[in-house]
């Protein structure tokens, strides 16, 4: 039997793209949530006539990790066996969902996550020198510390085992969330893998806002946050776990 499936598409102020990412993911998925987390555009209109399972509209901006939070929670309460998530920026193809979908369907691992830097795609784009040096460091430190061994710590285009989704308690509401994610996966032994999908750029000027549009300052809260969450997780703190994460 299939796996039944659901997208989220976690937006904010996307009126510029939302149409034609739910065009076209609507030839690929049966079962699409959009999390609008306190757009100001015109995006929750635009939502309005979109025939899709379900709109969450957050009342005001909580961040990307608050909107996964709120993917996780409808996924699980409603007997969905697989959660994909996937940008409404472009910067995702949803001509890679039924490559996630079938990643899921052989059933071998928990998450399966998107790597723009697994392969080289004709035509991938130049990321922002900033970006790609602090995902690196970040990619390399969760390696070190955690022992997976991961290309892209990043990427929000990914599948995840629903049943799975009770081993996270998400707190970080912002860009930081997949770190503390990563922690909690590897403290629970999920099994993860990383598929290629293409690096894509759209607009490099787009902010993350506030602070963290200072490349250090972003790097030091990403580091804080791992610290934070290092230091809170008992099988990590204690240097010792029940089951083991692994990477293939």
């Amino acid at each position: 039997m299939l796996p039944r499936i659901l997208l989220a598409v976690p937006v904010f102020n996307e009126a510029r793209y939302v149409l034609g990412v739910l065009n076209e993911a609507h030839r690929l998925a049966d079962d699409i949530l959009v999390i609008d987390d306190g757009s100001t555009d015109s995006t929750p209109n635009l939502l309005a006539d979109q025939q899709i399972a379900a709109v969450i509209r957050h009342a005001e901006n909580r961040g990307y990790g608050a909107s996964l939070a709120s993917a996780f929670a409808y996924a699980a309460g409603r007997g969905y066996d697989w959660l994909i998530s996937m940008d409404c920026d472009e910067q995702h193809e949803p001509a890679l969902i039924p490559e996630f979908a079938a990643a899921a369907a052989r059933d071998e691992h928990d998450i399966i996550s998107g790597s723009r830097y697994l392969r080289v795609f004709d035509g991938d784009d130049a990321p922002p020198p900033d970006r790609r040096r602090i995902n690196a460091r970040i990619t390399a430190t969760l390696n070190a510390r955690l022992g997976f061994g991961m290309t892209d710590a990043f990427c929000g285009f990914k599948a995840y085992r629903v049943a799975a989704l009770r081993h996270f308690t998400i707190t970080v509401p912002g860009y930081a969330m997949p770190i503390q994610l990563w922690v909690q996966a590897w403290c629970a032994g999920l099994r993860v893998t990383e598929i290629p999908v293409r690096l894509i750029y759209n607009d490099p000027t787009r902010h993350f806002g506030g602070m963290l549009d200072d490349p250090t300052e972003r790097f030091e809260h990403y580091m804080r946050v791992l610290e934070a969450e290092l230091a809170d997780d008992a099988c990590v703190s204690f240097g010792s776990r029940t089951c083991g994460a692994t990477n293939s």
